[in-house]
């Protein structure tokens, strides 16, 4: 328990919050409950709530296409905080696909979380160079996505607002 799910007047996610600034949303009339927690409780002296999990706001706020900071931390969080190339989850370090000195960019879909054995071993060449291939294929996770799938906050009753889980690009 600790956070809440955000949605737009028109049922988009919008995004994440706390539970006491959910309630707070809700009984000032700005949102209403949409689920709520069967065993999880905010009390006062005198009168006992039943804490958020979803709310939706009663007017729409038209928010910029959002999209997910690409940081160390959330290309970790999108490849598992595996190695792409040998699966370990020890000494984790960024790798880009396609080498800088070769042009590669500084991109989500260049960028893949690899072991520092398997990032020194691929040094200035592609996987395909030196044989070996990736897990899967970088890409750029959407907002959704990256509630729902990676941040570690979706809750089981967030899922029929969040959609359907995506297929993540496989090269194997």
């Amino acid at each position: 328990m600790g956070k809440v799910l955000v949605l737009n007047q028109d049922y988009s996610a919008l995004s994440v919050c706390t539970i006491p600034k959910a309630f707070l949303l809700v009984y000032m009339n700005k949102a209403e409950m949409l689920a709520e927690s069967p065993e999880h409780f905010l009390r006062t002296v005198s009168e006992q709530f039943p804490a958020p999990i979803v709310i939706r706001l009663n007017h729409y706020i038209n928010l910029p296409y959002r999209g997910v900071v690409m940081t160390r931390h959330n290309i970790f969080k999108r490849d598992g905080n595996r190695c792409q190339y040998c699966g370990t989850h020890d000494h984790l370090t960024l790798d880009h696909v396609i080498p800088k000195s070769r042009g590669g960019k500084t991109t989500w879909d260049n960028l893949t979380t690899a072991c520092k054995r398997c990032n020194s071993r691929k040094g200035d060449h592609t996987p395909e160079e030196v044989s070996m291939p990736l897990r899967q294929r970088p890409f750029r996770p959407s907002f959704l996505m990256f509630i729902r799938d990676f941040s570690g906050l979706a809750d089981s009753e967030w899922l029929p607002y969040l959609g359907s889980k995506e297929r993540i690009p496989s090269i194997r």
